[in-house]
């Protein structure tokens, strides 16, 4: 109760100081949504942008009611530390009262856990440019809604707040955020993957070293008429691009030039358990996809590790944990991984009650009760990992955020150093 009531004011104190420093350094506002890939789009994004002007990068995955006041006054969580909230709403006051040297333009992320989230946001925030990732056929954070498209319907007021001089960037490729063009008929700029857009990307692929070593992907961009190669760097999954696609296009929407643009990106590198590739135990390769787990998702790492070239007797290990906040879908969608997996993969270990259902159809599908395995905890499947992984074999991890997937990351990592690469490595965490 105590607890309910001091978060209560502290939303309170520190929105309205958002709404008064935005009102008073009136920054140019880029808002990113859409149920996939926020975080990993807002700082490509961000890497694009600050080339040219002074940026407010949204704080990691910042996207609530508590994360959006944060990142527009450019403090991290206190999480349950009282002096540490205190210090942010004086460093609000300060924002407020003092003039301070505030970034151009803010890059944000706006999520939904429930009904009325972004219209309450929106009532505030009034952003610039806004960017739609994608609206996949069953969202995380559905099991709060009544429908997929009322889940939609609440994405979809973040476009009805755009400033009519401003720019919408969508994801062609997705035909619900294309549809959002006849709701803003105004500036808009769209990304595809070798379909019909304003930015393309054609002949997307994995790409190896010289020595046959994973390194990361390849494509080639297309805008009007110029084409260059872009590259990811130490993360796989084609589906990486459509956030380098997003950045690029609101850069050049933004008048920054092709060349430009595409350097930017070069030196990107994604954040923490986005399918970054890790150096494993027994010269094994590690694919970390822990940051979080939705069924787009998990089936899209899936279609990675498939294209993925295993040397010698290497084998294809997908290590599993709970999709979470997907109400009525949960059990028929763990079982569509489930049933993906048997086709392709040589070891399956799953972590969590529901995961269990991809162990049942993967079975039912053929795949052999000697190539499971199943652990309550994710710090159990590391511990099993570490004894069990074997050379060349590729080791593809992913789960919900709650399920903790990179505690088994961390397990069997070549170099115990490596763990700083991992998400939720802050202290905070750690008891969690």
């Amino acid at each position: 109760m105590i607890k309910t009531l001091a978060k209560k004011i502290i939303i309170t104190v520190i929105t309205l100081e958002a709404r008064i420093v935005l009102r008073k350094y009136k920054p140019e506002v880029v808002a990113i949504t859409g149920n996939v890939g926020k975080t990993a789009t807002k700082d490509a994004i961000c890497a694009v942008l600050s080339r040219n002007s002074f940026i407010g990068c949204g704080k990691k995955s910042f996207n609530s009611e508590i994360g959006i006041p944060l990142s527009v006054l450019g403090c991290e969580n206190a999480w349950g530390s009282i002096r540490g909230w205190l210090k942010i709403i004086f460093e609000g006051l300060s924002l407020i009262f003092f003039k301070n040297h505030y970034p151009r333009t803010l890059v944000i992320e706006v999520g939904t856990d429930k009904p009325g989230d972004i219209k309450k946001i929106t009532s505030w925030l009034t952003p610039d440019v806004v960017v739609v990732t994608s609206f996949p056929n069953v969202p995380v954070h559905i099991e709060f809604f009544d429908s997929r498209e009322a889940l939609i319907d609440e994405k979809t007021h973040l476009v009805h707040a755009l400033k009519k001089e401003g720019l919408l960037v969508l994801n062609a490729d997705d035909k619900e955020v294309l549809a959002l063009k006849e709701i803003f008929p105004h500036k808009t700029l769209t990304f595809s993957i070798g379909s019909s857009a304003d930015i393309i990307l054609t002949d997307p692929r994995i790409e190896y070293d010289r020595a046959g070593i994973l390194v990361g992907m390849f494509g080639r961009v297309a805008y009007r008429e110029n084409t260059a190669p872009l590259r990811i760097k130490e993360a796989l999954g084609r589906h990486l691009f459509y956030s380098m696609l997003a950045a690029f296009a609101v850069g050049v929407g933004k008048s920054i030039n092709f060349v430009t643009a595409l350097e930017s990106l070069s030196d990107f590198r994604f954040p923490s358990g986005r399918l970054n590739i890790l150096d494993g135990i027994n010269q094994s390769i590690i694919l970390d996809d822990s940051y979080n787990a939705s069924p787009i998702a998990m089936h899209a790492a899936l279609d990675t590790l498939a294209e993925i070239t295993v040397h010698g007797e290497g084998r294809k290990i997908a290590v599993f944990g709970d999709m979470l906040e997907l109400g009525k879908h949960s059990a028929e969608e763990h079982k569509k991984v489930g049933a993906q997996v048997a086709e392709m993969c040589d070891v399956l270990v799953t972590v969590g009650v529901r995961a269990q259902f991809i162990r049942e159809m993967a079975h039912k599908k053929r795949m052999k009760k000697k190539q499971m395995f199943h652990f309550d905890t994710s710090e159990k499947a590391g511990e099993f990992l570490k004894d069990f992984v074997e050379p060349n074999d590729v080791v593809l991890i992913k789960g919900s955020q709650s399920i903790r997937m990179e505690k088994a990351v961390k397990h069997i990592l070549r170099s115990p150093g490596d763990s700083k690469f991992l998400v939720r490595q802050e202290k905070e965490w750690e008891n969690h």
